[in-house]
């Protein structure tokens, strides 16, 4: 019997083409509550699902009765209810890795945006306002020689350090659960308290995984530790930074500037953030890119094959779903 496999986006065409003999797939169009209904009627004849930035709530997974695998072609699994995959032996994969320097491209891209207001100076000249030399009212603030802090020095982290101080000169600061001596040896990096970083650096990345403990990591208290010349740019996960305390900060001018690739509420039409000058949003496209985006489809195919083989995928996110599968 043909395994049912369910593509909800961010799938091409052209991948799944060549298992179309082998697995009975189902490609799902469409947006919102005409997406839900659609999966809501498939979900108890699937054994896999692909696809990714796509919330399935406890009640439907327990109605996938026959779901083995959700091969989410994303880094971050916080839309999925781990737990809940789990009780029901469903294995969850992503795609770590792959997006690992395209994200990287992206931080630094809002780095150098924000520190010399690229999108504000463009708008000012496309609107007429280039009527004599630049003054002070157009300064930025220079990249070069100065500290980059990073709070969590995973993969993403380190490839965002390595292109402050390569490229840049960059004095390297970081944080986290534990000291990364290789880093600090390839990078002349410095282990700080959080408390530390923040009052050290001219420029601030949060790269924590979102979890209970990391919503709101950078709030009004973290903002106050801040040097006001600061900027912050996140592009790990929205609630990781309490976004009214960031409206706040900017507005007071506690510090100077924000780049923004996720938001607490994603997709939203309108944000206190988009009214202030000082801030440069992006919407989610820290993996944007043809390139990497089919290399993530290209590894999510794989995992879920996998998966659906029988075997334990390489990208495993909750190794109790193997144990509990092969007990």
């Amino acid at each position: 019997m043909r395994k049912t496999v369910v593509a909800f986006n961010r799938v091409p065409v052209d991948l799944l083409e060549p298992y179309a003999q082998e697995l009975e797939i189902i490609r799902l169009e469409g947006a919102g509550e005409d997406l839900n209904s659609q999966l809501d009627r498939v979900l108890p004849v699937a054994h896999g699902l692909i696809g990714g930035n796509r919330k399935f709530s406890r009640s439907q997974i327990e109605s996938a009765k026959n779901l083995q695998i959700i091969s989410s072609i994303s880094v971050g699994y916080d839309n999925y209810d781990v737990n809940a995959l789990t009780e029901q032996g469903v294995l969850l994969t992503n795609t770590p890795d792959v997006l690992t320097e395209t994200t990287a491209d992206l931080a630094f891209a809002l780095i150098l945006s924000t520190a010399r207001r690229v999108p504000e100076l463009d708008h000012w000249t496309k609107t007429g306002n280039w009527l004599q030399a630049t003054g002070e009212a157009q300064f930025g603030t220079d990249v070069h020689g100065k500290t980059l802090g990073i709070l969590g020095m995973g993969q993403i982290g380190s490839a965002i350090a390595r292109r402050g101080h390569f490229g840049f000169g960059m004095q390297i600061l970081y944080s986290g659960r534990s000291r990364k001596l290789d880093i600090e040896r390839e990078l002349s990096a410095r282990y700080l308290s959080k408390e530390e970083l923040l009052g050290s650096s001219d420029f601030v990345c949060p790269m924590t995984p979102l979890t209970e403990k990391t919503k709101n990591f950078i709030g009004a208290k973290e903002f106050q530790l801040m040097k006001r010349s600061a900027i912050l740019v996140n592009v790990s996960r929205g609630p990781v930074v309490d976004e009214a305390a960031l409206v706040q900060a900017l507005a007071a001018g506690e510090i100077r500037a924000a780049g923004l690739d996720v938001f607490v509420k994603e997709p939203m039409a309108t944000s206190p953030l988009f009214s202030l000058s000082n801030v440069v949003t992006v919407p989610h496209i820290g993996s944007a890119t043809h390139e990497t985006r089919r290399a993530m489809a290209v590894r999510a195919i794989e995992n879920l094959l996998c998966g659906l083989a029988g075997n334990r995928p390489r990208d495993l996110v909750n190794s109790e779903a193997w144990d509990r599968r092969i007990a």
